[in-house]
């Protein structure tokens, strides 16, 4: 069964639906973790950058991660229930840039009032020199973040290594605070 099938079964969405945004820098990995979960004859044999962003039919939008394209962002923030934050462990040139588009996030009005789960994967893990889990904590903050439910993985999105628990993480948050109602 597909991994976001299983996530609408796991949170009883047949009639409901959750929208996830996925964002992260350019080349991160947003439209391999995407492609990683479509059925074998929907996805894609060749990812190319996303320019603007994707909408797939299990309502997750995947954000183009390019300076130009970031300011759309803002405009999922209002109808999503959770986020998958994507970062390329191995880019520590820009984690800068990725902690500075994380603050603007969780500063925006429609993020910073609501309780809602933010998903990290730590992508490209397999790659030499990518950094662990506990540094990308420290080097995003992470730690600061108080207000809501966060976890962060490390991933592999060209195997899959790592997506199915954290996804599961995901599901059971957004079960919790949306479906349980326990906002």
């Amino acid at each position: 069964m597909r991994l976001f099938d299983r996530l609408a079964n796991l949170l009883g969405l047949k009639k409901k639906e959750v929208n996830v945004l996925v964002v992260g820098l350019n080349n991160s990995g947003k439209s391999t973790v995407i492609n990683h979960f479509k059925r074998e004859d929907d996805r894609c044999i060749d990812i190319v950058p996303t320019v603007g962003f994707n909408v797939e039919k299990f309502a997750s939008f995947d954000m183009s991660g390019h300076d130009r394209y970031r300011s759309l962002w803002e405009h999922y923030y209002k109808d999503c229930q959770g986020i998958i934050f994507i970062i390329d462990s191995s880019d520590k040139l820009r984690l800068v840039v990725a902690k500075e588009e994380l603050d603007m996030l969780l500063q925006h009005p429609d993020v910073a009032s609501r309780k809602i789960p933010i998903l990290f994967l730590a992508n490209k893990m397999d790659l030499p020199d990518s950094l662990t889990t506990v540094k990308l904590v420290a080097g995003l903050g992470l730690d600061r973040i108080q207000n809501k439910p966060w976890h962060i993985r490390a991933t592999n999105a060209v195997t899959g290594e790592g997506l199915q628990p954290a996804i599961e993480w995901l599901t059971d948050q957004i079960r919790d605070i949306y479906i349980n109602n326990k906002r």
